[in-house]
């Protein structure tokens, strides 16, 4: 008698076998299910979660740091604790030239004014950014273009309108190439933009105004005061390598003292994001822990059935070994049944898992954010498939190895 994995009378016993104890089966076929489907959810879970957790900062460069002025801590040089001081022009070029790790820039300042076209009014923040504010914080841009270095340069009375004050401003209509006043001055809009995350610097883009730096110190008679300097650093380099640059500057600049950490405020975007990366990777090794702690349990169901199924089927094997099984034949039986179970439950587990993941993923869906990810790769699942095979066919080897080595004469005796 030989049996191969092949041979479809093989397989046919084995579905028979299965199928004799039809509960506990099912609870063992279950226990694999579980273990397959909490591991594929939470593994893939934890991937969408990191997703919608990303789009809070979608848009924004993530070795993005920058740099204000505060009021000062220590008196130093005839100037009291507590008096202030304010960032110009001219800090900011020494800053650029001094700065060792500064890949784009841009200065901010900020205002409220009161926008008016036509019969439609509305108070809204304005942003004076330059050119490379759109590689820092990139918008969406829905209609138009972005400021440019020309606009910046020559000055220029344009203007870049918020996608929810253009709708309340210009309802029904573009309002690229019409003209608008912002405090009692006409600017040309010249592109309508939105935001893509939730975070934002000096207000959400969707409800301001964005003009050239330069435009909104002169028109507005800011001077030279900078309100708020943002760079990012290039590839290798963190932004807070360039802070000890930065301070030299400003404090001799503005007789601040070495050590006033409260009279120049720094900000590290990239801290926060590695921050975040820490905690979605402890939430994947969690998920993972507790879905391999259940497919664990399912293997470990796997191995006891096995041993319920070679004790009552003593006789049976001895029976084979009299008409001429050899041990590999009966091993190859009882791991035959091992892994049927552990594949066609642990598919179902997998396969289950990917329609929950795929309900959740188009659940989250929030246009024109990109899809949290809630979804397992072809890659991964395999993978648990193939770890719940071979744990369950480990699961079986025991089991398999005792039925090989029973003797027909004892396993008769026992019948």
């Amino acid at each position: 008698m030989r049996t191969t994995i092949f041979d479809p009378e093989n397989w046919r016993e084995i579905v028979a076998t299965l199928s004799r104890n039809k509960t506990r089966t099912f609870l063992t076929a279950f226990g694999i299910f579980w273990g397959t489907f909490m591991l594929a959810l939470l593994w893939g879970g934890a991937v969408g979660f990191q997703g919608i957790m990303s789009r809070q900062f979608a848009g924004i460069a993530t070795n993005m740091g920058g740099v204000n002025s505060d009021m000062r801590s220590i008196s130093y040089r005839g100037f009291n604790k507590g008096s202030s001081w304010g960032m110009t022009e001219q800090d900011i070029e020494a800053i650029r030239r001094t700065a060792p790790y500064i890949e784009q820039s841009t200065t901010l300042n900020f205002n409220h004014l009161t926008a008016v076209n036509a019969d439609h009014s509305k108070s809204a923040g304005v942003l004076g950014v330059e050119s490379q504010y759109n590689g820092i914080n990139n918008p969406i841009i829905y209609e138009g273009r972005f400021l440019n270095e020309s606009d910046v340069a020559g000055v220029r009375k344009v203007a870049v309108i918020g996608r929810n004050l253009a709708n309340e401003l210009f309802p029904g209509e573009s309002p690229v190439g019409r003209d608008v006043s912002l405090g009692g001055i006409h600017f040309t809009i010249v592109g309508m933009a939105g935001q893509l995350g939730e975070a934002s610097i000096g207000g959400r883009v969707d409800d301001s105004f964005i003009i050239p730096a330069t435009t909104m110190r002169r028109a507005f008679n800011q001077g030279t005061t900078v309100h708020f300097f943002i760079y990012t650093a290039p590839a290798g380099h963190k932004p807070s390598e360039n802070q000890a640059a930065i301070r030299r500057v400003l404090s001799s600049a503005h007789t601040i003292h070495p050590d006033d950490e409260r009279a120049i405020q720094f900000m590290d975007i990239s801290e926060m994001f590695e921050m975040v990366s820490a905690l979605f990777m402890g939430f994947t090794l969690l998920a993972i822990f507790v879905g391999g702690s259940s497919l664990i349990a399912g293997v470990i169901g796997v191995g006891n059935i096995m041993w319920i199924i070679v004790k009552e089927r003593t006789g049976e094997f001895g029976i084979r070994r009299a008409i001429g099984a050899r041990p590999a034949d009966i091993t190859m039986q009882v791991l035959s049944e091992s892994v049927l179970l552990t594949l066609v439950a642990g598919t179902a587990g997998i396969c289950f898992a990917c329609l929950v993941l795929g309900i959740a993923d188009h659940m989250t869906a929030e246009p024109p954010y990109p899809p949290a990810g809630f979804q397992i790769s072809f890659a991964k699942a395999v993978g648990i498939l193939v770890s719940f095979i071979v744990l369950g066919s480990a699961a079986g080897t025991l089991p398999a190895v005792k039925a090989m080595r029973i003797k027909p004469v004892e396993a008769m005796r026992s019948k």
